[in-house]
């Protein structure tokens, strides 16, 4: 009891102690907007304008900060409902109420005690965007423009102390002083939003501003050297000083005086360097598996100043097995990294820049000065956190950027050398340059089944040695993290709209839903979210698994775990923009191949004869803190309700890092007789397991010529067929490559990447399909989930579709493509009707070519064909033949998301 009274009078003594030296400012603020201030209004500081309610309403002419890319919505006549002021609903990002680009001013008079004279007074914002020009008694104190670090301004001389004291504040958000650029994270609509206002702490301190607190460790002797501001200060931890890594997040506190001034400073012994293309931790190889934070919060509509908020994300984070995150084109609050420290995550902040769309570096535009400048700002600010073991000076850059970045590395490794820097991150696209210590580098990303049936045995290695657009005359020998991996698209989940309860709505979910009503699929936005959702997961699984066996990748950054909200509403998370699940995957299915230990199998095809024998080698990614030894891993096969083959391999002594190998799966498959999916599962005790399916396909019974006659087989709706239907016969019109109602749907089995809006409906233009499971067609040889697994490539990829667009509002396709979310036409693959006095079945599924060799289109074509000959062939669906022949004849309206760019005048201009 007593040692609880000492804490809380402790606890006390420190709050007034706290009260005396600091002012908090937060509360009601005099507001007004425009060039001279009128005040007539108040605001609630902490906060913006948007989340005050303040600004203009959105209307048609809003002038954006950000590229469109698709002007149509400004043209397109089915748009109009959503140009209407009131009603604004906009496509291509999440739709605040209210904008505003320009000046705002805030002011309020504080009461400063008379015990502060003679003490030097700062004002600290932590999070104004963008400048701020400050007044204090009518007194002009300064201007800051800092987008990353909080804005401090030394007010001692202009203050009076004993008597109240009017400050005021001066924001401007506009972007052409910084010029950052329209697209980048830290300022557009695109993410958190072109907002004006401060947010996070507000108060004045006695105190001398700290604008850098740095940390040097150097973990042989386990020692640091701390620098506040211009002194630097030799710390000696002790022989047995822990060392902080992503699995020891170990801190340390030490207090130094710098010039009389406490000043508190927590900090992590670690040591982060390169060795050819190898990243190590204090010594040991770090394998990272990371996702862009995007800055988007719809909710605020800027980056959370508190630490709840950073917890519940970065703990989600490395629930799905993550233990990096990049901050793209942005550089987050100081709690971002205090968190990051006490969880162990390893963060890449960057410049605020996304210096293209209008601005380009190593041009002579102000970027070039700004740019390096608050580059020295972030790490001075935040170079004390150990999670802060990296930086890049934003994305994508344009100009004469190689130049410029190489300079900027080059520059920044001299004044703080104790982490690693990346010139930019950039696209496969972009030049090689050679002067930073690592590479955010596309290019070695993605899966080559477009072209290939799917597999599971190749790897990135010779793009490691030479990426794209490398000119060295050695393989290349420095470490490569995959830039914006995956980007793999699901449908929307229209149940997440009522989650959208602040700022920013989800007005653009709304105009999707629409378009999906309106195309009689109301019904069908569950079952398409849940189908494209398992497509995207595997699609995930099998990328990310593929890096995960490349020898001397140092990783990969996803774009992203969670939804991106912007850039035409790019749907590639496995969680929402909320980091919450969605419904089709979970961390527990999602770390079996996205963790620190994971068993990789070399599948070279996923679909088998019972003449082949299963043979795959079976490997493991160890990026934990340490070998594993004398590992015994096992293996079982099973077909979902029996074990049909199982093994374990001899012991082995698996090291930190990739393609030690556990053994060779062998299992002849001449015993299954019917068409069967399989799974592998692996698993090693308990570090870690992984499964994946496959399956058998048999040769099919073939059909006599009597039973056939039964049966017209045709691919188009000719006479011979007509005549056939008017007889009461049965139709199969096999359609593949023949169609023209759907010719401009291109489908791939991948899914969209990112959007068709962002990219102007580049192919592929579909999320994979839904497959009505339950429809009698699958009781007769063709068991299948309900959604277009691996074993549906051969049927899916490449696959021309039908454009259902003449068919009853209420029809829907047992095996439907699901069309991108900005267009969502009704489409088909799989057609069934009464038409005349016969039957109807017609597909686009190629079912006739090369049938030898793709035994899955070998099976659905006998599956169809025993459907129809069937009791169960009894379409409900009635049709006349001039509906199939316009599948044959007519072309869909062309869908028109072609124009360049948002109109002339709503676009910035940069200086």
């Amino acid at each position: 009891m007593k040692r609880t009274l000492h804490c809380v009078l402790a606890s006390l003594l420190g709050l007034m102690l706290h009260a005396q030296s600091t002012i908090d400012l937060a509360g009601t603020w005099d507001f007004a907007m425009g060039d001279t201030p009128q005040y007539d209004d108040h605001i609630s500081l902490p906060g913006s304008m948007l989340t005050a309610g303040k600004g203009h309403p959105v209307t048609v002419d809003t002038r954006w900060t950000g590229s469109l890319y698709d002007s149509s919505f400004f043209f397109n006549p089915y748009m109009e409902p959503y140009r209407r002021a009131g009603q604004m609903k906009f496509p291509f990002f999440l739709t605040p109420e209210r904008q505003y680009v320009g000046h705002a001013w805030y002011r309020r008079t504080i009461h400063v005690p008379a015990d502060w004279k003679g003490r030097t007074v700062t004002l600290y914002l932590e999070r104004p965007h963008i400048e701020t020009t400050v007044y204090v008694n009518k007194r002009e104190v300064g201007h800051q423009m800092s987008l990353s670090v909080p804005h401090q301004y030394d007010v001692t001389s202009c203050l009076q102390p004993g008597r109240d004291n009017e400050i005021t504040i001066l924001v401007y958000n506009g972007i052409e002083n910084v010029c950052v650029g329209q697209d980048s994270h830290s300022v557009t609509d695109q993410t958190q939003g072109n907002w004006n206002g401060i947010t996070g702490r507000m108060e004045l301190r006695t105190a001398p501003i700290i604008w850098r607190k740095r940390v040097v460790p150097h973990v042989a002797e386990r020692s640091v050297d701390i620098v506040v501001n211009d002194t630097t200060f030799h710390i000696l931890l002790g022989p047995d000083a822990a060392l902080w890594d992503e699995f020891h997040p170990q801190l340390h506190t030490r207090t130094v005086d710098y010039h009389g001034t406490p000043v508190s400073v927590t900090f992590g012994l670690r040591e982060i360097t390169t060795e050819g293309r190898q990243m190590l931790i204090n010594g040991r190889p770090l394998f990272l598996r990371g996702t862009v934070e995007n800055c988007c919060f719809p909710e605020t509509g800027y980056a959370p100043t508190d630490a709840a908020e950073w917890v519940r994300i970065f703990r989600k984070v490395k629930e799905y097995g993550l233990n990096h995150i990049r901050f793209h084109s942005y550089c987050p609050p100081d709690i971002a990294f205090t968190v990051a420290d006490s969880l162990g995550l390893y963060l890449q902040p960057e410049g605020p820049s996304w210096p293209n769309h209008g601005v380009a570096l190593g041009r002579g535009q102000y970027i070039d000065k700004y740019l390096l400048e608050e580059s020295k700002r972030i790490v001075d600010m935040y170079g004390h956190h150990p999670s802060f073991v990296m930086m890049a000076a934003g994305n994508e850059p344009a100009g004469n950027w190689v130049t410029y970045c190489s300079q900027w590395v080059e520059q920044m490794k001299a004044y703080a050398p104790e982490r690693l820097y990346c010139g930019a991150s950039v696209g496969g696209g972009w030049a090689w340059d050679e002067g930073s210590d690592f590479h955010v580098k596309g290019g070695a990303r993605g899966l080559d089944w477009s072209s290939r049936a799917p597999h599971a045995d190749d790897d990135y290695f010779d793009q490691m040695l030479r990426p794209r657009n490398y000119r060295g005359t050695e393989p290349n020998n420095s470490p490569i993290l995959a830039h914006e991996q995956g980007q793999w698209c699901a449908f929307p989940d229209f149940r997440e709209i009522v989650e959208y309860t602040g700022v920013y709505k989800a007005r653009n979910f709304e105009i999707f839903r629409d378009l999906l009503t309106a195309n009689g699929m109301a019904g069908q936005a569950e079952k398409f979210l849940m189908a494209s959702g398992r497509l995207q997961t595997l699609a995930y699984k099998y990328e990310i698994e593929r890096n995960l066996r490349t020898a001397d990748y140092a990783g990969f950054q996803l774009l992203a775990l969670n939804d991106y909200s912007g850039q035409g509403t790019a749907l590639e998370g496995v969680l929402n923009v909320h980091w919450k699940e969605k419904g089709y995957t979970s961390a527990p299915e999602w770390t079996e191949f996205c963790s620190a230990v994971v068993p990789l199998a070399r599948f070279p095809k996923f679909v088998y004869s019972p003449t082949d024998t299963l043979i795959v080698p079976v490997e493991v990614y160890n990026a934990s803190d340490a070998p594993i030894p004398h590992t015994r891993a096992n293996y079982r096969i099973t077909d979902g309700k029996h074990v049909l083959a199982k093994g374990r391999w001899k012991a082995t002594d698996v090291a930190i890092g990739k393609n030690t190998v556990l053994g060779t799966v062998r299992m002849p498959l001449r015993q299954i007789r019917k068409v069967t999916k399989m799974s592998l599962i692996v698993e090693m005790n308990d570090k870690g397991h992984n499964h994946w399916d496959f399956w058998v396909y048999p040769t099919p019974q073939k059909h006599t010529a009597e039973t056939m006659a039964n049966l017209l087989i045709k691919d188009t709706l000719d006479e011979e067929a007509l005549q056939a239907l008017e007889g009461g016969g049965r139709v199969l019109i096999t359609a593949a490559g023949k169609v023209k109602l759907g010719n401009d749907v291109v489908q791939h089995y991948l899914p969209v990447f990112w959007n068709t809006s962002w990219f102007k409906m580049r192919p592929p233009h579909t999320t994979g399909a839904y497959i009505d499971n339950a429809h009698p067609l699958f009781r007769h040889g063709f068991p299948t989930d309900d959604w277009g697994n691996l074993n549906w490539w051969e049927l899916l990829n490449r696959a021309q579709v039908i454009n259902l667009r003449e068919f009853p509002t209420d029809y829907q396709s047992p095996i439907q493509p699901i069309d991108t979310w900005h267009v969502s036409r009704k489409l088909g693959m799989l057609i069934e009707a009464r038409v005349l006095n016969g039957r109807l079945l017609m597909t686009t599924m190629d079912i006739s070519r090369n049938l030898e060799r793709r035994i899955v289109a070998r099976q659905m074509r006998q599956s169809i064909i025993d459907y129809m000959l069937s009791p169960d062939f009894q379409p409900s669906l009635t049709l006349s033949p001039q509906v199939i022949t316009h599948l044959f004849t007519q072309e869909a309206p062309k869908v028109n998301m072609f124009t360049n760019d948002s109109p002339d005048e709503l676009k910035p201009k940069f200086k």
